[in-house]
C-alpha cells in the first residue's frame, strides 16, 4: 500500500495534465481519420493526382500541431525554446537528411507537375511497369510480372523517364535470318502467319504481329517479328511462343544465329 500512495499522488497531481494529454491526442487522431478521408475523396473528384504523399504530409502536420500544444501545459517545455534548440542542431541533421530532403521535393515536383501520377505506364532506371504509389520519398512501380520496385524520386526527377502505351510497353521484338535467295514477300507472309497463329491468346486485342526486313547479312535476309502482349502475359512467354513458330521454318538460316 505504501508502495501505491506516490503513485496515486502523482495521478491526483497530474490529473489534469493527463486528461489534457488524452483528449488532445484522440482529438488529433480523430482529425487525421477523418481529414484523410475528405483528402481522398477531393483527390479522386480533381484533376490532382491522388497519392499518399499529400495525405502523410497532412498527418505530420496534425500530429506536430498536436505536439506543439500540449508541450507547455503537460511537459512545461516552451514550444519556441524547444524549435531553437532544434534550429541549433538543424543543420546537423539537414546534412544527414539531404537524401531524404531530395526525395521529398522531387515528389512534390513530381506530382505537382503532374510528371507522373498512379496508373500511369512508365520507363525509368531500366523498370518498366504501372506508378502504383508515389510516397515521401519514393515511388512504387509494380512491373508486368507482378514485382514492385521502389524507385528514389530523386531518380525519377533526374534519369530519363519514359511514358509508355499500353500497346508500347507490351511490345515484343525478335531478330531471325532468312536464307540468301528466299522470297521477301513470302517470308513476311509465312512468318507473320505463323506467329499470328501461335500467339492469338497471348496478343493484345485487335492486334496483329509485323515482320519486316531490317538489312542483309552474310547468311541472307536480316528480319524482325514484333507482337504486341496483352496484360498479364509475360514479355517473355510472347518471346518464347515467337520463336517456337518459326523454329522449323524452311526459310530459317540457322547458321546465323551461332555465327558459323
Amino acid at each position: 500500500m505504501d508502495t501505491m500512495e506516490p503513485l496515486l499522488q502523482w495521478l491526483q497531481t497530474n490529473a489534469s495534465r493527463i486528461i489534457f494529454l488524452i483528449v488532445t491526442l484522440a482529438a488529433a487522431a480523430l482529425i487525421v481519420k477523418g481529414l484523410s478521408r475528405l483528402l481522398r475523396k477531393v483527390l479522386d473528384r480533381s484533376d490532382m493526382p491522388s497519392a499518399s504523399i499529400f495525405i502523410n504530409i497532412m498527418r505530420v502536420l496534425v500530429w506536430v500541431l498536436a505536439a506543439a500544444i500540449v508541450l507547455k501545459p503537460v511537459f512545461g517545455i516552451d514550444p519556441t525554446t524547444l524549435m531553437t534548440a532544434l534550429g541549433v542542431g538543424g543543420i546537423a541533421v539537414s546534412l544527414g537528411l539531404k537524401d531524404t530532403v531530395a526525395n521529398v521535393i522531387s515528389g512534390f515536383g513530381l506530382m505537382l507537375g503532374k510528371v507522373i501520377q498512379p496508373g500511369d505506364l512508365i520507363s525509368v532506371a531500366g523498370t518498366t511497369g504501372v506508378v502504383k504509389d508515389i510516397t515521401w520519398r519514393q515511388t512504387v512501380v509494380r512491373e508486368r510480372s507482378g514485382n514492385e520496385m521502389v524507385i528514389p524520386n530523386s531518380v525519377l526527377n533526374t534519369a530519363s523517364l519514359e511514358k509508355l502505351t499500353p500497346i508500347n510497353e507490351g511490345l515484343v521484338t525478335m531478330d531471325f535470318t532468312a536464307r540468301a535467295g528466299s522470297d521477301p514477300t513470302a517470308v513476311t507472309e509465312a512468318a507473320t502467319t505463323a506467329i499470328a497463329q501461335a500467339t492469338a491468346d497471348l496478343a493484345q486485342p485487335g492486334t496483329k504481329p509485323l515482320v519486316k526486313l531490317t538489312g542483309f547479312s552474310p547468311y541472307g535476309l536480316e528480319c524482325q517479328a514484333l507482337a504486341f502482349t496483352r496484360d498479364g502475359v509475360l514479355l517473355s512467354t510472347m518471346r518464347d511462343a515467337m520463336a517456337r513458330a518459326i523454329a522449323d521454318a524452311d526459310f530459317l538460316e540457322q547458321r546465323a544465329a551461332i555465327g558459323e
